[in-house]
């Protein structure tokens, strides 16, 4: 190679990189296209170039146009088959990396698009070029997909491409390809990322990432406006702390356990659950929460993914039909069936508790199982047909008030129905039990005060203690009713006899 023709390839190298560099610092998918045109236009001697791209279907669509602004509004937008250059490269010439397609063998039916309107500089050449001379450069990815068709047209010298000129377009187009592969991914990622930061702002759920760096495991990285208002903290205060940070120290432990399970997992590891956050003002919020491991294809830990949907509603909701069914509706104390559920537990420990271990009861309801006191309010019946119901109901709930109020926090205190009530104390004994007993009738003999109306009722209790000889809860629930009877019975005799020696004569 002379010094002459070495001092041209380097210019058009140099030339060529300039290029090149633009064509890689375009922003977008859009400006790449354009400076891909641009670059042929401006640096390698062309009139005319066009990029058409590869849609996901296969079809082309014209999306870059430099040159006249005729060419510019003919085709840009037009779209083309997927098979829309097939016919042109079965009779092309092979230019290494690119296809020439020779006026005078361009096929019947084939697309012609745009046609410059000007003559051949020199007709009778053999060089020379033909305004319906095609010049293509498949423009592909460094996989080796097509993704664009670069034609070019209206060489400045107007002669077919000689050795050097094709190799500089055909390394621009190398390059071009690899530029608009990585512009549309970049844009595919952007349009990924405004999609995620879309949904991720805008859920009406909770959402938040989690750091999962061993390092400080478990803090907010990004939280959003659902997230802030269902925890009442802002998103500045969250992401200074951990989600065990605000998590309900009975949840913490599961919590976390569950956590380390997921990221032990090898594939997107998620766990939901039901817990608790503590909000600023110390009030507590239940939230059911879903948590995904973000990887990397290497496995790699990302971060987590958090969805938080508030469910206190849901859970007051079930907290008090698990209330209702639990209670009686009138006066709150435990009903029927909890006083059977406790008395079961409580028979089932005087057969099994030799065998129990001393930690698992207390010294007291080891020597004394317990005790069951049967309370039946004493002529009840006046009141509600002399007051009515409403006052009646209203006694009720007052005595069961004062029933509640005379026992220990661990003692249950239930309504059978109507007036009648039973306390279930456990390891007490027999002295104690008839403690409580006197207790209970003193409070509730104490005048009721119901709107304009005072009401004085009192109460016969009858006392059976626990024992492993009952078989059953009906057993120990009769044997408590017959001592209430006979206290009943007994106070009645007590009564009619004070009575008839307060009536006798002195």
């Amino acid at each position: 190679m002379v010094a002459g023709e070495r001092a041209v390839r380097l210019s058009a190298l140099r030339r060529l990189y300039e290029l090149i560099g633009r064509v890689n610092g375009g922003r977008g998918l859009r400006n790449t296209l354009q400076a891909v045109v641009d670059g042929v236009v401006d640096g390698l001697g062309f009139g005319v170039a066009v990029v058409n791209m590869v849609h996901a279907d296969g079809a082309f669509e014209t999306v870059a146009v430099a040159g006249p602004e005729d060419a510019r509004r003919q085709l840009l937008g037009v779209r083309s088959p997927a098979d829309a250059f097939e016919l042109e490269f079965q009779v092309a010439e092979d230019w290494g990396g690119l296809r020439f397609v020779p006026h005078d063998r361009i096929p019947e039916g084939a697309a012609v698009g745009w046609v410059p309107p000007v003559e051949s500089c020199d007709a009778h050449a053999p060089d020379a070029w033909h305004p319906l001379d095609a010049l293509f450069a498949p423009l592909r990815a460094p996989d080796g997909t097509l993704v664009g068709m670069l034609s070019v047209d209206l060489p400045h010298d107007g002669r077919r491409p000689g050795p050097l000129h094709r190799e500089l377009l055909e390394m621009f187009a190398a390059q071009a390809g690899v530029a608009i592969d990585n512009a549309r991914l970049a844009e595919q990622l952007y349009a990924s990322e405004e999609a995620f930061r879309l949904a991720f702002e805008g859920a009406s759920t909770g959402m938040s990432m989690i750091s999962l760096d061993p390092s400080d495991p478990g803090r907010f990285l990004r939280v959003n406006d659902a997230l802030c208002a269902i925890t009442g903290y802002s998103a500045p205060q969250l992401m200074a702390r951990t989600f065990a940070d605000i998590t309900h120290p009975d949840d913490r432990a599961p919590d976390e356990a569950a956590f380390i399970r997921a990221l032990s997992t090898t594939d997107h590891g998620a766990y939901r659950a039901e817990k608790r956050y503590i909000r600023p003002d110390g009030t507590v919020v239940w939230v059911q929460i879903t948590t995904s491991v973000v990887r990397l294809a290497s496995g790699e830990l990302l971060y987590g993914l958090t969805q938080v949907e508030d469910i206190s509603a849901r859970r007051a909701a079930e907290e008090e039909l698990r209330h209702r069914a639990a209670h009686d509706p009138l006066t709150g104390l435990a009903n029927r069936a909890t006083l059977t559920e406790a008395l079961t537990h409580a028979l089932q420990g005087t057969r099994g508790r030799s065998g129990r271990s001393r930690a698992a009861v207390s010294e007291a309801a080891d020597r004394y199982p317990g005790a069951v006191l049967f309370c039946d309010l004493d002529d009840f019946k006046p009141v509600n047909d002399t007051h009515g119901h409403d006052v009646g109901d209203a006694v009720l709930r007052v005595v069961a008030a004062r029933l509640r109020e005379q026992v220990r926090p661990q003692d249950l205190v239930a309504r059978l129905g109507g007036d009648e009530f039973v306390v279930l104390a456990e390891g007490v004994d027999v002295s104690e039990a008839q403690r409580l007993a006197e207790r209970l009738g003193e409070s509730v003999a104490a005048p009721i005060a119901v709107d304009e109306a005072t009401v004085a009722v009192t109460v016969s209790i009858g006392i059976t203690a626990l024992s492993a000889h009952f078989p059953d809860v009906p057993a120990v629930l009769r044997a408590a009713d017959a001592a209430m009877y006979e206290a009943k019975t007994t106070a009645r005799t007590i009564r009619s006899a004070s009575q008839r020696a307060v009536s006798s004569p002195a």
